[in-house]
C-alpha cells in the first residue's frame, strides 16, 4: 500500500512525467527542424555547412528553453510559487544580468558568427594561434579540432580575430629540383606534358597546373616552381600527388633529381 501510495503521489510521478514530456518534445522538434533543413536541395558546400551550424544553434536554444520550462513545472509541483518567482525576476534582472554578462556576450557573439558568416562547422580556421577544423558552434562556446588531434574549446566572447582558410581557394606550390646538367627547356617541356595529363585526373583542382619557371639557383640544383589552384585546404593533397607524379615521370625519362653532395679536395 505504501509503495502504491508513493507511485500515486503527484510529487513522484509528475516530475517524471514532465521530464519525459520535455525529452519527447525536444526529440520531435529536432526531427521536424532536421527534416525542414534536409528538404533544401542543390546547396553549395558552404551553405550546407552554414545550415548545419544554424541547426546546432537552434537545437541548443530549444533545449535550454525546454529545460527551463520543465524545471519551473517541477518546482510548481513542490509548492514553489512560480508566478511570484517570475514576477521577482523583474527586480533581480539587473543582478542576474551582472552575474551572467559573460554568458550574454557568448550568446550575442555566437549569433554574430552565424549572421556575419565568420565561419561555419567544417571550416578550417585559426583562432588565438590555434588552427583546425570547426567541430561545433554553440550559444556559449566553439570547439575547434587541430589537424593533429587536440581540441580547443573557446568561449565565443573571446573570438575577436579569425582567419578562415575555407572561404577562398588554396594554392598548391611545388618546387622541383633538377640537376644543373639538365636542359631546362627540355625539363619544362616534359613537365608541361605531364601536367597537361595530370590536370585532367587530379580531383579538387580549380585550374590547370602551370609552371612559373626557374625559382632559384640553389647550391646543387635548379629549382623549377609549379603551381595549381585548388579547392579550399586541398593544396596539401594536390602537392603530394604532383610530387609523386614528377618523381615517376623523371624516373621514366632518366632525369636526375640531385641531392646535396660534399666535394672533398686533397691538399697535396
Amino acid at each position: 500500500m505504501n509503495i502504491l501510495g508513493m507511485i500515486l503521489n503527484k510529487k513522484i510521478y509528475l516530475p517524471i512525467f514532465y521530464i519525459v514530456i520535455g525529452i519527447t518534445f525536444y526529440v520531435l522538434l529536432k526531427k521536424i527542424i532536421v527534416t525542414l533543413f534536409s528538404k533544401r536541395k542543390k546547396l553549395s558546400p558552404k551553405n550546407v555547412k552554414k545550415y548545419k551550424t544554424l541547426l546546432q544553434i537552434i537545437t541548443d536554444c530549444i533545449k535550454i528553453i525546454i529545460i527551463i520550462l520543465v524545471l519551473l513545472s517541477i518546482l510548481a509541483v513542490y509548492g514553489v510559487n512560480v508566478k511570484a518567482a517570475l514576477a521577482g525576476l523583474g527586480i533581480a534582472s539587473v543582478l542576474i544580468g551582472l552575474a551572467f554578462q559573460d554568458l550574454f556576450k557568448d550568446v550575442i557573439v555566437g549569433f554574430s558568427i552565424i549572421v556575419e558568416d565568420y565561419f561555419s562547422v567544417g571550416d578550417i580556421v585559426e583562432v588565438a594561434d590555434f588552427k583546425g577544423e570547426v567541430l561545433h558552434i554553440g550559444i556559449k562556446s566553439t570547439k575547434i579540432k587541430r589537424l593533429d588531434g587536440p581540441i580547443m574549446v573557446i568561449a565565443n566572447r573571446n573570438i575577436d580575430k579569425v582567419i578562415n582558410y575555407s572561404n577562398t581557394n588554396s594554392l598548391a606550390i611545388v618546387d622541383i629540383p633538377v640537376a644543373y646538367e639538365e636542359n631546362i627547356d627540355n625539363i619544362e617541356k616534359v613537365l608541361n606534358e605531364l601536367f597537361s595529363k595530370l590536370s585532367k585526373k587530379l580531383p579538387h583542382l580549380r585550374k590547370d597546373i602551370t609552371i612559373w619557371g626557374v625559382e632559384e639557383l640553389a647550391d646543387s640544383s635548379v629549382i623549377i616552381r609549379a603551381v595549381a589552384e585548388t579547392d579550399p585546404m586541398e593544396h596539401f593533397n594536390v602537392q603530394r600527388e604532383i610530387r609523386k607524379a614528377v618523381k615517376q615521370e623523371f624516373d621514366k625519362k632518366g632525369i636526375k633529381i640531385p641531392y646535396p653532395q660534399i666535394e672533398v679536395h686533397n691538399g697535396k
